[in-house]
């Protein structure tokens, strides 16, 4: 066979191991299936062996890891079903049909659990938009989510985005969907009962996407961009009646199990459901309805068509499905049956075309533990003192350009895009510390953000990746949300390189570390490697998704001031760190230092506190103190509120790095006078350092450091030059 294996991405030695398992050599569409079922997107065999140190388990949790999404009890007989996945590969090719299949993709994994999807999220990393392929990706990956989102009528309600020129060559796109289901109607992918039918319900089978989840398993080259037919073709209308179809036909038992047809398509569908239920599978590859003539087993087993499932029916109830999905004018064809021996079975022209062990596939896959070595650059890039620098004469011109940096400034270019009203349920929309989405006919909500420092997690995977939790549950909490799941989207460059998995190990020991204290726990996610381009890698960005519960939604924050006179209030330390800030990138160029340090106690100290002054109605703002530090975290307050800021600092440290240091566990709210006493007194019982630093006024942004005023510039000044930097730059030539 002239070592095609090798071209599929398979490894002599997994060649061999297959011809054991098979105690034969395997033909060309055994090969294939073999190849996408192996490869790192579908076996995770780099990755799984640390993935078992994240906590998975708790009192809400229904469903973990291993299923098509993650279930949470929120009470009253609902649940929170989530799930975040990468589209980095497809998105860096053809990033209008890669970011819109990316969304697509995340919805159906959630409507698949019998759940309505309720929002999305994207998390987004990009090159600095300084040239015109990067501005060409920036501009079509945000079209392509705002395209399938909008038609499909789900709203786009938050997020992040990064620039950054680690990611120039390979852009990060996240996609994140949270649906609600009642609990007695959740759906699994467990196929049982011999002889039950096997359909394909929604889209015709075409050729796009045919190697996608091998293509996601690579670097990209140059030679890259010739494999633009990995990349599928996404029809939201078509989703649509596919969502709209499936739960309606979830309102009968006729379903025994159903899963989405996604990377890996018709093999991987019908193999995990085989395998998580213990049964085998045959399939008549001539009943599949297709889209384009001549199609071989090979392509209709690894097509990766959009809007399409797979489903377990009970036997004679076939016509019940048709008549639903007629309905809603989709295809729904039986093509198969479940069998008791194990085998999957594909048939086409009344001949066996390949026939493998079904947990051959999904269990036998090969799993690796790469060695790891720390980089030999990190002790060079941690080394930074504040005496290399000079500290700026000019206050106000530092400030105005770091609230303007691309990380800090407004994202509202981006985010106008989407439709984030759609369901009329978004009660805080992009923009804030975290979503927040009504549940209709209850008193509840669900906060919802996505979170990771990059940088950090360059300088420091073990730290960063606590810092992604810790901050992604810390803005939850800002808006009054008690954090209760995390979905993980862990995005690395090549694994089989010692200083790359060194990275992802110690990602994994610090989200595990961050989850465990904070208690709460990872129910699902994704691992996204081989994220280089022409050999460099990405920055290690372990992207954090996470829901929190309101019990009730009349008892929110927000971050914007709300009245003048209002005490601003800092609670938390600030310790000077300055090392990997967005200050030190900004204004002096510099990716070095020790990264802000974490003390998980406090961090949870400082949530908990938040949470019992939002429930008290004590405040009426809160907003964490992160990227830019305090005098960021302040600028942003007083913007979205139209106020401004009269602020007295007392310090030790030099003015910058009183303004913006990045320490943890720090934020800013806002009260009246009247309840000062009982804040500090709450403060002082949860042990969080609690400091009035000033009050809120009409306009202004005024700081005195050490009795020295340092800052003194109009909010509009401000404004202007936070709201406009990315139009900006995407507008210009």
């Amino acid at each position: 066979m002239e070592k095609i294996w090798r071209k599929l991405g398979l490894t002599d030695e997994e060649y061999d191991k297959i011809v054991s398992i098979l105690k034969r050599e395997p033909n060309i569409t055994e090969l294939g299936m073999y190849s996408v079922m192996w490869s790192e997107h579908c076996a995770y065999k780099n990755s799984k062996p640390m993935l078992k140190y994240l906590p998975t388990k708790g009192e809400r949790v229904i469903q973990g890891p291993g299923e098509n999404a993650g279930v949470l009890d929120i009470g009253d007989n609902l649940a929170v079903v989530m799930k975040i996945e990468s589209h980095n590969h497809p998105s860096a090719i053809e990033p209008y049909q890669g970011a819109a299949t990316g969304v697509g993709g995340i919805i159906r994994d959630i409507f698949t659990m019998g759940a309505r999807p309720i929002a999305l999220l994207d998390s987004l990393r990009f090159g600095l938009p300084d040239d015109k392929r990067t501005k060409y990706i920036i501009e079509n990956v945000v079209a392509g989510i705002a395209g399938y989102g909008n038609c499909i009528g789900i709203p786009t309600v938050g997020g992040d985005t990064y620039f950054d020129d680690a990611y120039k060559g390979n852009p990060l796109v996240n996609a994140m969907c949270v649906g609600i289901v009642e609990k007695d109607k959740i759906k699994k992918g467990v196929a049982k009962g011999i002889g039950n039918s096997v359909m394909v319900v929604g889209a015709t089978t075409g050729r796009d996407g045919i190697g996608g989840a091998s293509f996601a398993s690579q670097e990209l080259s140059e030679e890259s961009e010739e494999k633009r037919p990995s990349v599928q073709v996404g029809d939201p209308f078509m989703e649509k009646l596919l969502l709209e179809a499936c739960l309606e036909l979830f309102e009968t038992d006729a379903v025994v199990a159903i899963q989405d047809m996604g990377a890996a398509g018709l093999t991987s569908s019908s193999c995990e459901m085989a395998s998580r239920g213990g049964v085998g599978m045959e399939l008549d590859l001539d009943k599949v309805p297709l889209r384009e003539e001549g199609m071989t087993p090979y392509e209709i087993m690894l097509s990766e068509s959009q809007e399409r499932m797979l489903v377990v029916v009970q036997k004679g109830r076939e016509e019940e499905v048709q008549k639903v999905f007629k309905k809603w004018g989709l295809n729904a064809a039986t093509i198969g049956k479940i069998t008791d021996d194990g085998m999957l079975r594909v048939i086409k022209g009344g001949k066996v075309v390949a026939e493998v062990p079904v947990k051959s596939l999904t269990e036998d896959a090969p799993q690796y533990v790469r060695e790891a070595e720390v980089p030999a650059w990190k002790e060079e890039v941690n080394k930074f003192s504040i005496d290399e620098i000079k500290c700026p004469e000019d206050m106000n011109k530092t400030l105005k350009d770091v609230i303007s940096s691309f990380n800090i400034t407004n994202k509202e270019w981006i985010y106008s895009q989407y439709d984030y009203m759609v369901r009329t349920d978004t009660v805080i929309g992009p923009g804030m510390d975290a979503a927040v989405v009504r549940i209709k006919g209850t008193k509840k909500a669900i906060a919802l953000t996505t979170d990771c420092n990059g940088r950090y997690c360059y300088l420091d995977p073990y730290n960063g990746s606590q810092i992604a939790v810790a901050e992604a549950a810390r803005n939850l909490c800002m808006v009054g949300a008690k954090p209760i799941g995390v979905t993980d989207c862990l995005n690395f460059g090549n694994p089989e390189k010692k200083e790359i998995y060194w990275q992802f190990k110690n990602s994994i020991f610090g989200i595990a570390k961050a989850c465990e204290t904070l208690g709460i726990p990872v129910v699902s996610g994704n691992v996204s490697f081989y994220n280089e381009s022409e050999g460099s890698a990405i920055y290690p960005t372990p992207v954090i998704g996470m829901a929190g519960l309101i019990e009730d939604v009349s008892k929110i924050c927000t971050m914007d001031f709300k009245e003048e006179n209002d005490l601003i209030i800092v609670l938390g330390e600030n310790k000077g760190e300055i090392g990997g800030s967005e200050y030190l990138k900004v204004y002096f160029g510099i990716t070095r230092g020790q990264v802000p340090q974490i003390d998980l106690d406090k961090e949870k100290r400082l949530q908990v506190l938040v949470l019992k002054l939002i429930e008290e109605k004590l405040i009426k703002s809160s907003h964490d103190i992160s990227e830019g530090g305090f005098a960021v975290a302040l600028v942003e307050s007083a913007i979205l509120g139209k106020k401004g800021a009269k602020i007295s600092l007392e310090t030790t440290f030099r003015e910058d790095v009183e303004l913006f240091s990045e320490s943890q566990s720090r934020a800013i709210v806002t009260a009246n006078n009247s309840n000062l006493e009982r804040i500090l007194d709450l403060a002082h019982k949860y042990q969080v350092p609690a400091k009035v630093v000033g009050h809120v006024t009409a306009k202004d942004i005024v700081i005195d450091v050490n009795r020295k005023r340092v800052i003194d510039i109009p909010l509009e000044v401000l404004e202007e030059s936070w709201r406009g930097r990315i139009k900006w730059e995407m507008e210009a030539n």
